[in-house]
């Protein structure tokens, strides 16, 4: 792949005329929290018919399990794994890049709030779920009438999701009792479903000193859970006040005893085969990386769009700005970053297609690269259009704060830059 296909250009122009229709009028509205993204995802879902196409992919898909369970003996896990993993939008990859890339240049907090609801959320239900976990959870998620989070970092954690993971979870009988925190999560103050990894206290063997207790907590099972909100002792913030991404409501969620039965025990088994949850959150940590690629192909196409217009309409010294070298030069640099990343994006998606995705280093290259990128194009956008580019109404503004988010989100650069060194070395 080296260039859309005429369907993916037709997709968007289409997309295009939407978010002139519904985005850009809202933009305002959005950034101040005074209207939630919700809504209008759920009409660009009814729009393009996203929604009906995700409900019958799932539909198709459970069926197709509910007919090899019918057929099958049962296993000792109890856990059967769907033949398709590649999530409601399976074979769609182009498409759904197009319509990611174009929404963020327009309006990136929306496609967070889209992207870990669908993306992480439904898609870790749909990789690890049981076929009844998979039927009461997902038809909500992936046609967008239910919200989902997906919730793994906590306060004192940061890059050390797993090591430094204090939320906890005990037996209590056929039963789990959850406590702890989570923080930063995005959809999280309005999620209806919440994603949550938790380790598994069995308590400290007797004898076992300081150190070595130290070392076995950091490395108890992870396991995953499924909430729904309203239960008993969880508690979802409003959301924080955030440098950018405002049109993405991001919070804590609180657990206080909060009781969970096995069915939400993603697998219903504490020996997936899978691995436990550390191995369900890498293969997610994939994906979000790849995804925060062609977010930041988005930022950096209406950067570029923004900048060669106003280049073009700006005077100085009776001539057009974009006659200056400097001018040029940044403009040049542009173009650079938007080929990098837009063939960055055509190879992962190229990749996928031939059933040879991306490993998480590369994927980790992808996002440390591209995420850079789009930061670096923001701010010489910004400063291209000078005084004006600082104030609110020319958009520059917006992008370079949103910008910047993508060298946090997903894990920070500096962790990318380790997970591509072990993906080097242990070669």
């Amino acid at each position: 792949m080296f260039e859309w296909s005429e369907t993916d250009l037709m997709i968007r122009e289409a997309v295009r005329g939407f978010i002139d229709k519904e985005i850009r009028p809202n933009l305002d509205a959005l950034e101040s929290g005074e209207m939630t993204p919700y809504p209008i995802i759920r009409r660009l879902f009814a729009e393009f018919a996203i929604d009906t196409m995700a409900a019958d992919a799932v539909s198709k898909m459970l069926a197709g399990q509910r007919a090899r369970e019918a057929g099958a003996s049962e296993t000792s896990s109890g856990a059967i794994e769907s033949s398709g993993s590649g999530g409601a939008f399976e074979g769609q990859d182009s498409l759904m890049a197009v319509v990611i890339s174009e929404l963020a240049g327009a309006c990136m907090g929306l496609v967070s709030a889209l992207g870990v609801s669908i993306g992480l959320g439904a898609t870790t239900i749909m990789s690890r779920g049981t076929l009844a976990q998979k039927e009461r959870w997902l038809p909500g998620i992936v046609t967008m009438e239910k919200v989902a989070s997906w919730a793994i970092t906590e306060p004192d954690s940061g890059s050390d999701a797993f090591g430094g993971m204090r939320t906890y979870v005990r037996r209590d009988g056929d039963d789990y009792i959850l406590n702890g925190r989570k923080t930063f999560i995005t959809n999280g103050p309005h999620a209806d479903v919440m994603i949550v990894y938790a380790k598994l206290d069995e308590g400290a063997a007797a004898g076992v000193d300081d150190g070595a207790a130290a070392t076995a907590k950091r490395d108890r099972r992870v396991l995953t859970f499924v909430l729904d909100t309203g239960m008993d002792g969880l508690t979802q913030s409003a959301p924080f006040k955030k440098m950018g991404l405002h049109s993405s409501p991001t919070g804590e969620l609180f657990f206080d005893d909060v009781r969970l039965g096995r069915d939400r025990l993603l697998g219903e088994t504490e020996d997936h085969r899978g691995g436990d949850g550390r191995e369900s959150a890498r293969s997610s940590f994939t994906a979000e990386r790849t995804g925060v690629a062609i977010m930041a192909l988005g930022i950096i196409q209406e950067c570029h769009r923004l900048c060669v217009a106003y280049s073009r309409e700006r005077t100085l010294w009776g001539q057009e700005i974009g006659r200056f070298q400097l001018i040029q030069l940044k403009l040049a640099r542009m173009e650079v970053a938007r080929i990098n990343v837009q063939n960055m994006v055509f190879q992962s998606i190229e990749r996928a297609r031939a059933g040879k995705p991306l490993t998480l280093a590369e994927a980790s290259a992808m996002k440390l690269y591209s995420s850079e990128a789009a930061t670096e194009v923001a701010m010489d956008a910004v400063q291209l259009f000078g005084g004006n580019g600082y104030m609110a109404e020319y958009r520059v503004e917006q992008l370079a704060r949103d910008a910047k988010s993508l060298m946090i989100y997903a894990g920070s650069n500096e962790i990318q830059v380790t997970h591509i060194a072990k993906g080097l070395l242990s070669r």
